[in-house]
């Protein structure tokens, strides 16, 4: 799972973020101590930050300064102070973009995703495909949820690997054996069916329920 750090004072705002952010399968964490923004994001290892600028004790541009010091993780600056000018100076401290407040927390999440794309190239070849929380680790067939981890047999992974590179849309029975067919696995309805009730079972076990939604007389979806 993703971690993202989030720099802001605003109580509001920052719960209002983190609510959010997790829903999308992001783990998140905020500020503490505002004076040890440095050693509470090096205990943390962020993979992305999102930053305000107007902050207790030093400003939003000190710690990207600082962080860029140790370390090359995607910074997205998110401030009410937005004019040209605030905007320049968040780019040459080392920020990745930039987002006025108030904004959309749906344009967030996509420039958040966009950011992330840039600086992992997340794309069909990444070594994990992520979704609501749970990771699929593609050079290990093993799928992780909230720090539990569970090894997956060659048909529960390739299941579960069609379903989250098509997430949001309706996967047929039939699409399912044809992939599957395609790896050179014997596959039948009843096979398909078993193999679905192990793989749900495994999530389960991760604490995942339901992740994986039959739509009766269409296929599945997650």
């Amino acid at each position: 799972m993703q971690k993202i750090l989030v720099i802001e004072d605003d109580n509001v705002i920052c719960e209002q973020l983190c609510t959010r952010l997790k829903e999308w399968g992001y783990e998140t964490s905020r500020i503490s101590d505002f004076s040890r923004v440095t050693e509470e994001f090096t205990a943390y290892h962020p993979d992305l930050v999102l930053l305000d600028i107007r902050l207790p004790f030093y400003n939003g541009y000190h710690w990207c300064q600082e962080i860029r010091r140790l370390s090359q993780v995607p910074v997205i600056f998110v401030s009410s102070a937005s004019d040209n000018m605030d905007i320049i100076m968040a780019m040459n401290m080392g920020g990745d973009d930039f987002i006025a407040k108030p904004f959309d927390l749906n344009v967030l999440i996509a420039k958040i995703q966009a950011v992330m794309r840039r600086s992992y190239d997340m794309n069909a070849d990444s070594a994990f495909l992520e979704y609501k929380g749970l990771s699929l680790n593609t050079n290990d067939s093993t799928a992780s949820y909230e720090g539990k981890k569970a090894d997956l047999t060659r048909n529960e992974y390739k299941i579960l690997y069609i379903l989250m590179q098509n997430k949001g849309k309706i996967i047929s029975r039939d699409q399912l054996m044809q992939r599957l067919w395609d790896t050179n696995e014997f596959i039948d309805d009843n096979t398909l069916t078993v193999n679905m009730t192990r793989l749900r079972r495994t999530l389960e076990q991760l604490g995942l329920h339901d992740f994986i939604v039959t739509k009766k007389g269409s296929g599945y979806l997650v």
